[in-house]
């Protein structure tokens, strides 16, 4: 399989071989899933809490005597069964982050990757950067190359003077190989990456 590399103004300067074994065959979207889903949970903060019986305010008092009113039995006011008493078994602060096999999370790149260059949303540039490293001058590059919405720019290592001019335009993000994940390719509409960084994302594949 080969791909057309472009510079910035969409002109092709060369082509890139790309492993059928990797970005062709069937897209595998059962692990996108579960990337997506793992990646989710462990964004989730964990937070929630409810007050149980030692928490809620009121008197640890026994209200009546065990025996001889006729009521029912009760130790304190803060007991589950009352108005304003404790909660039982409700949720407390945690972490929703589990463990994921690094073959799963790499088959999921892969596979967000393939499902991109199969609809042609996918575009491999030679270099990124502009000469002004104007934020103007780099939205009309995104333009050019025929990127607009969300879009995700994947490089090895992102130059500091293309990280100034585009952090700022809305919908990029800018994302290097080693962090980039199947949630981050799923969530955008165009995918522009670097020849370097296809290439090493395909040894890292193979």
């Amino acid at each position: 399989m080969k791909v057309d590399i472009v510079n910035s103004n969409k002109e092709t300067v060369g082509s890139l071989d790309l492993n059928d074994e990797v970005f062709g065959g069937r897209v595998k979207t059962d692990l996108i899933w579960e990337a997506v889903v793992h990646e989710q949970a462990s964004k989730r903060r964990g937070t929630h809490a409810t007050k149980n019986r030692a928490l809620v305010s009121g008197s640890g008092k026994k209200p009546w005597r065990q025996k001889g009113t006729g009521r029912a039995r009760v130790g304190e006011i803060r007991n589950p069964l009352w108005r304003h008493g404790g909660t039982v078994f409700g949720p407390q602060p945690r972490s929703y982050d589990y463990q994921l096999p690094r073959k799963v999370k790499l088959g999921a790149l892969r596979a967000a990757l393939a499902a991109k260059l199969a609809d042609g949303a996918l575009v491999v540039v030679d270099t990124l950067g502009s000469e002004s490293k104007k934020t103007k001058d780099t939205a009309a590059m995104f333009r050019k190359l025929g990127a607009s919405g969300k879009t995700l720019v994947i490089d090895v290592k992102h130059e500091d003077g293309f990280t100034l001019s585009a952090r700022n335009i809305a919908g990029v993000t800018l994302k290097p190989t080693a962090r980039v994940t199947a949630r981050d390719v799923m969530n955008t509409d165009h995918v522009i990456a670097t020849r370097e960084a296809l290439e090493k994302l395909q040894e890292t594949f193979a």
